[in-house]
């Protein structure tokens, strides 16, 4: 699996397998500490003792936190498709309703173990700013591309349109299930599936 995204802005990609383990191992200390000292008290100097790597070799990649944040959420975009991919390939077929339960599962999946994950998600945590693109619009537009076939729908502005109004809804109500219990409210879960089914069934159906 890549590290991250080809689209994420590092100084320099990795070229050799070497130095993309590097990156990999760079991405997993950062991660790490943002779940042991938040965002505010990261550093480049505190990811490289982590990581086991020179502070240069992080800054060859990376010119300053914010950028290993925006890496981070690029991985993580990276393997919640995957995940989903996983999911559904599991399923053996299904309707946009199996598909709207591979996303939240592993989205809530991720929510509960990926290291980092709950201080970076996609880029809707990181403060300062905000990165290229709304990370939603690109959970939706990602969304769109992988599920299009599956659902049986062209990924035309219209689809996008749906799943970014369901990401939203999603992720606000995700959030507040966390805010309420460190795992996850179960009944606000609930009651988050069934406003997104009674959504999606009006526009999908």
């Amino acid at each position: 699996m890549k590290p991250v995204s080809p689209a994420t802005s590092l100084r320099r990609a990795p070229v050799q397998r070497r130095s993309a383990e590097r990156l990999t191992r760079i991405l997993d200390a950062c991660a790490d500490l943002l779940d042991e000292v938040g965002y505010d008290a990261l550093s480049t100097r505190a990811v490289a003792l982590r990581a086991g790597v020179p502070i240069g070799s992080v800054y060859r990649f990376f010119g300053n936190k914010r950028a290993m944040a925006d890496a981070l959420a690029e991985r993580n975009l990276d393997r919640f498709t995957d995940g989903v991919t996983r999911r559904l390939r599991a399923t053996g077929g299904g309707d946009w309703r199996t598909a709207m339960d591979a996303v939240l599962d592993e989205y809530l999946d991720m929510k509960r173990n990926a290291p980092g994950f709950a201080l970076i998600d996609f880029g809707n945590q990181i403060p300062v700013g905000g990165l290229r693109r709304e990370p939603n619009h690109r959970v939706a537009d990602r969304l769109s591309e992988l599920l299009s076939a599956y659902i049986d729908r062209t990924p035309d502005e219209d689809l996008r349109r749906t799943f970014l109004i369901a990401v939203e809804t999603a992720d606000t109500l995700v959030h507040l299930a966390f805010r309420v219990s460190p795992e996850g409210d179960a009944r606000i879960i609930q009651e988050m599936r069934e406003l997104l089914r009674a959504y999606l069934a009006r526009v999908l159906d």
